[in-house]
């Protein structure tokens, strides 16, 4: 899914956020949740993430994205990649209590 990630342009505003390596190219992303579409974590774990310095996408696997479009949801679900130099940091965030997250 993610071949030559480097060189393939991000969605959207991620282009700009998201990290670079050593050589200028995009940092690969890593899954960090898969997520159902009906209760929207997907677009709230975004949300948090972002909120904290942590760019992230979601991604319809499979036909996923015919769903989202068709129906406003995917039947697949959707998983959420944030930069794999940023995961050990997103994935403490996504299971920490909400009175542990602070700013």
């Amino acid at each position: 899914m993610f071949k030559n990630f480097g060189r393939s342009p991000l969605p959207g505003e991620l282009t700009e956020i998201w990290p670079k390596n050593e050589q200028g190219e995009a940092v690969k992303p890593k899954m960090l949740a898969h997520c159902t579409s009906l209760d929207m974590a997907d677009t709230m774990l975004v949300s948090m993430l972002r909120a904290y310095g942590i760019p992230a996408m979601i991604i319809h696997p499979g036909d996923g994205d015919f769903g989202k479009v068709v129906l406003g949801m995917s039947g697949t679900g959707s998983c959420v990649y944030v930069p794999e130099t940023m995961h050990d940091e997103a994935k403490e965030l996504m299971e920490a209590e909400p009175d542990e997250l602070q700013s």
